[in-house]
């Protein structure tokens, strides 16, 4: 079991997009694995660059694959990035969103303005995440936004995320599509910046070397996790492989098969 080996753990904060599932397809026998988790008096919280979901949509898909969480335990990039806006900017701010319908629909929530292409006004910000709708338009709004001054934004930069019919693009394309488009670079908020594991250890009330991160990619999850000071494991299930992951400095804490090796070898 996981804490025979690493009995200074307290806290797991786990990815979720490539470590529980792909797309609607769950990794294993999650409510088994969770049990596990449970009798070894782990805390665990939920962190993902995927700003596609609120963190209530995330709460019932877990619960569809027969895992209880409290909302609390999930920490999203979304959520991340309106916090920093909502620090920096007045509640009336107009935000152009690239993203999901629920993404705008959070940034309302927080009190925003939600422009889109075809509006004439300015905006102050441009937040971009994944959009499986984006277009020519959209860009080309974007990218005269920022140069006309709007504040680039970013929640994540993954290039791309696992599905069952493999790898698709990811935020990360579209965000270095507005970057080309604009001439800037944004700010990123999402992994591998340490807000998002900073949050879950509050949360947690874990220490860094008390807390063991579990992501399917180096560049975000584990390169995150570092930078958080916190204990990293590399499942294979998702988008980096053996050998990049043999690779990568520093070495992850442990690189296993996927959550249930991680758990119960």
């Amino acid at each position: 079991m996981l804490t025979n080996h690493y009995p200074q753990i307290r806290g797991l904060i786990l990815d979720m997009d490539g470590v529980l599932w792909h797309d609607d397809e769950p990794i294993g026998d999650l409510p088994e694995i969770f049990s596990a988790i449970d009798r070894m008096a782990l805390k665990v919280t939920f962190a993902t660059n995927n700003a596609t979901k609120s963190a209530s949509e995330f709460l019932h898909k877990l619960a569809d694959f027969g895992v209880k969480v409290h909302p609390e335990q999930i920490v999203t990039a979304a959520d991340a990035a309106l916090r920093y806006i909502s620090e920096h900017f007045a509640p009336s701010t107009q935000i152009f969103v690239i993203g999901s319908e629920s993404l705008r629909e959070e940034v309302r929530k927080h009190g925003f303005l939600v422009t889109d292409e075809q509006d004439s006004t300015g905006a102050d910000v441009v937040l971009v995440a994944l959009d499986t709708h984006i277009n020519y338009q959209k860009l080309a709004r974007a990218g005269l936004l920022i140069r006309a001054g709007a504040k680039f934004i970013a929640t994540n930069t993954d290039a791309t995320y696992p599905t069952p019919k493999g790898l698709l693009p990811g935020a990360g394309t579209l965000v270095a599509a507005v970057a080309a488009a604009s001439g800037k670079e944004p700010l990123v908020i999402g992994k591998p910046q340490p807000t998002l594991f900073q949050q879950a250890m509050e949360i947690m009330g874990t220490q860094p070397q008390e807390t063991l991160c579990v992501g399917d990619r180096l560049e975000t999850d584990i390169l995150g996790g570092q930078n958080a000071g916190c204990l990293t494991a590399l499942v294979l299930g998702g988008v980096s492989t053996l050998e990049q992951a043999q690779a990568w400095q520093p070495q992850p804490t442990i690189i296993a098969r996927d959550l249930k090796s991680l758990v119960y070898d």
